[in-house]
């Protein structure tokens, strides 16, 4: 069985100065609001909407980061889609790629085949901007 990997989108998200919770259960916990996201592709295209988008980060003990990430975007045609992933990174080296798994939901019948998927993502973080390779996984 041969894994097909269909462009989606490029993802662009600004994130602000943590919350840093510091030492707990789960490990090193911060969290990230995002405070301006863009999905940009032929197939999905939109801009982040709400105030509550933001990345849970929690780093282990050696230093493998666990993201947990939510962002409602709006598409140009007035689509709400959620945007959920999950990803890693290795926080011990600087500008590892980070990875994630998107997952989508929305209600909009000319989206519905989002929720069907399954994607994946890699991205760099230069600054204050994560920027996301994301592709449909057939």
């Amino acid at each position: 069985m041969t894994i097909e990997l269909l462009p989606l989108c490029t993802f662009t998200g600004d994130i602000g100065s943590p919350f840093v919770l510091g030492a707990t259960p789960a490990g090193q916990r911060l969290i990230f609001q995002v405070t301006d996201g863009r999905a940009e592709g032929e197939r999905l295209s939109g801009r982040q909407v709400g105030q509550v988008d933001g990345d849970w980060l929690t780093i282990g003990a050696d230093g493998t980061g666990t993201l947990d990430v939510r962002l409602l975007i709006e598409t140009g045609d007035g689509a709400l889609v959620l945007i959920q992933y999950h990803g890693r990174v290795d926080t011990t080296t600087p500008n590892a790629p980070i990875y994630t798994a998107p997952r989508f939901e929305t209600g909009d019948e000319r989206y519905q085949w989002l929720n069907q998927i399954q994607a994946v993502g890699k991205g760099t973080r230069d600054g204050a901007t994560l920027t996301y390779e994301v592709c449909e996984v057939r």
